[in-house]
């Protein structure tokens, strides 16, 4: 036991006085902050201005298609339809909206066709078909002799409320908010076993190219070292995560501090303004946070934490195991696939299944089976998981990984002396049988 602490507190020690392991730490937070500000500035971007020609025979339509910020629309029906498909062609038009003049005695609305060189967006289509039928409906309404006004005012506006059987209010797109949380916890489980994962087989390659290793086993176990490895790298990636809620906890801090101070400081507005401002503002966002502290929180985080540690030694074993059976890294893509094929089905299962059926079969089904547990429960336990379940997944996960560390260190003892040779899967069968 001495032993694997000693391997522990070197592949700790390791990973955390390495620059780039520093640099990355308080670097990783900037570069997040900064994609999602350069991902918002490009969605604030205006694309260009889309020019489209209306062709309407029947004269009824032209006037209902109105310029907006994306699509400016021209009246061309008194132009020859084949000059305006010259125009088209040549790229002056975005294309042409062509109107039979049929259309205006209630017959061959479904011959309206849009021409253009490439295929419209079906958003595009579908905001002009909403326009298209809006105003039939108003003249089949007229021909019908119905009070359109009347109509208009007799049209129902329903807003449905929402609240808990107990009796108690609570505020729409709550679940919207508990995939966002579920799913981005789910993420960060895949996102991190995968990178240190890959830290613990490229330092095992390393140490085996480098024949470090001959040295190294001839004082310890194989297997004492693998775990001194999947652990040692496993504290240094929750060091990280502590450092990351540090920070991220001082800079909500500092935010809330900073812009609460900006909000009572603006000027131009009266105390009354002001004291509607937050009252309004208050009573909307109170529901919300207090919709939040309602969650299983505590649950949450203890269970990221256990479920990381979890996945990341179940995975880290799978990847010591290619570590050691492989002389590079180009070698080790062949065995890296099923191993990133049931995180990638994870989440898969997380934003199709728990999103629409948290508690269904499937949903509950995955979220027991190791490979895919970490991922699946994480984006469950936000809607309401019966402890037991949880418990039992854990379980389940972490005896599975003594299973396969198990079998993984039958590979790591023959794999890391050998040299020179791609393995197969074949070949690691036979070390599984040794």
């Amino acid at each position: 036991m001495n032993i694997i602490l000693l391997i522990i507190q070197r592949e700790f020690l390791a990973k955390v006085r390495n620059k780039s392991f520093i640099v990355m730490t308080f670097l990783s937070p900037l570069l997040f902050v900064g994609i999602a500000a350069f991902v918002g500035y490009l969605s604030s971007i205006k694309s260009e201005v889309k020019t489209i020609a209306i062709h309407d025979a029947s004269g009824l339509f032209a006037a209902d298609f109105k310029n907006n910020e994306e699509y400016r629309y021209v009246n061309l029906s008194n132009t020859n339809l084949s000059v305006v498909k010259d125009s088209v062609v040549s790229e002056q038009f975005e294309g042409v909206l062509v109107i039979p003049a049929a259309v205006k005695n209630g017959m061959h609305e479904n011959q309206i066709q849009f021409l253009s060189n490439d295929s419209p967006s079906i958003s595009f289509l579908s905001d002009m078909e909403s326009v298209l039928s809006h105003r039939l409906t108003q003249l089949n309404f007229q021909k019908a002799n119905l009070d359109t006004l009347a109509i208009k005012k007799a049209t129902a506006d329903v807003s449905i409320g929402v609240a808990k059987a107990t009796g108690e209010s609570t505020v729409k797109g709550l679940n919207e908010i508990k995939i966002a949380i579920g799913g981005a916890f789910g993420y960060l489980i895949m996102m991190f076993i995968v990178i240190y994962g890959n830290m613990v087989m490229r330092s095992v390659i390393e140490e085996k190219t480098n024949r470090i290793i001959e040295i190294i086993i001839s004082s310890v176990k194989p297997f004492q070292l693998m775990m001194g490895k999947i652990i040692g790298t496993s504290l240094a990636g929750v060091l990280q995560f502590i450092i990351w809620a540090i920070l991220g906890f001082t800079f909500l801090t500092l935010s809330s501090v900073f812009f609460g101070t900006q909000a009572t400081a603006t000027p131009g507005l009266s105390p009354e303004l002001m004291q509607t401002a937050q009252h309004e503002m208050s009573s909307s966002v109170f529901q919300y946070i207090q919709e939040l502290w309602n969650l299983p929180i505590a649950t949450i985080l203890i269970s990221f934490v256990v479920y990381f540690i979890g996945g990341y030694f179940l995975y880290s074993s799978f990847y010591a195991a290619i570590g050691a059976a492989v002389d590079n890294e180009t070698d080790s893509q062949q065995f890296l696939l099923p191993i990133i094929m049931p995180l990638i089905l994870g989440v898969y299962i997380g934003f199709f299944t728990v999103m629409n059926d948290p508690n269904g079969t499937i949903a509950t089904v995955f979220s027991m089976i190791p490979l895919t547990s970490p991922i699946v429960m994480l984006m469950r336990i936000p809607f309401g998981v019966p402890t037991w379940q949880i418990v039992l997944s854990m379980a389940i996960l972490f005896a599975t990984f003594f299973l396969v560390v198990w079998f993984a260190a039958k590979i790591y003892r023959i794999g890391i002396l050998m040299y020179g040779k791609k393995p197969t899967w074949k070949e690691l069968y036979r070390w599984l049988k040794y």
